[in-house]
C-alpha cells in the first residue's frame, strides 16, 4: 500500500534552553507506506553554506554557494528518522525512538576528491513522540536531548505540521 500526495508542510526545529531554532515552510510529498508508516520528502529552500561557519570553522574555506538540500522524513507513532543529504558539504541522519537513546551523526565532506571525511557521532534521547491526525498525519511532535558523552548539549523539540 505505497500511496502519495503532495501537501504544504511546515518544519520547525526549536532549543528550549539554547538561541538555536529553525523554521522550513515549503511543500512536501508524503508516502504512506502502511497503516501508520509514513515517508515525507521535502526539498529545504537554498541556503548559503557559509551559515555553518560559527558552528564548523572548516566550512569557512568553502567558497560560498547556495544549494537545496533533501530532507527525508520515516516516521511510525514509534521512531523517526530524518536525513539531510544535498550538494553542499554538510549532510546529518537522526534517529529517535521514543523513552530510548538513539544516534545523531553529522558528516562534513572534504574539498578534494578521495580526502576523507569527516564524522560527529552523537546520542539522543527520546522524550516523546506524538503524531496526530486520522488516516493521515496531520501534525508529528518529537522532543529530544542530544548528548555528547555525559554532557547535554539542550533539549530540542520537531515539529511538523502538514496542511491538508
Amino acid at each position: 500500500m505505497l500511496t502519495h500526495r503532495r501537501k504544504p508542510v511546515s518544519l520547525s526545529l526549536v532549543c528550549t534552553d539554547l538561541p538555536i531554532w529553525s523554521v522550513v515552510e515549503t511543500a512536501a510529498t508524503i508516502y504512506q507506506k502502511d497503516t501508520m508508516r509514513f515517508h515525507l520528502l521535502l526539498k529545504e529552500p537554498a541556503i548559503p553554506e557559509r551559515e555553518f561557519t560559527d558552528i564548523l570553522p572548516d566550512v569557512a574555506a568553502l567558497p560560498v554557494t547556495t544549494r537545496s538540500r533533501l530532507l527525508w522524513l520515516e516516521f511510525s507513532p514509534y521512531r523517526a528518522t530524518l536525513t539531510m543529504q544535498g550538494n553542499g558539504k554538510f549532510s546529518y541522519r537522526h534517529v529517535w525512538e521514543r523513552g530510548m537513546y538513539g544516534i545523531s551523526r553529522y558528516w562534513l565532506q572534504g574539498n578534494v576528491l578521495g580526502e576523507e571525511n569527516n564524522q560527529m557521532r552523537l546520542r539522543n534521547y527520546t522524550r516523546s513522540l506524538t503524531i496526530t491526525g486520522a488516516n493521515v498525519p496531520e501534525h508529528l511532535r518529537l522532543e529530544y536531548e542530544l548528548w555528547s558523552e555525559k554532557l547535554r548539549l539542550g533539549r530540542y523539540v520537531l515539529n511538523l505540521e502538514i496542511h491538508h
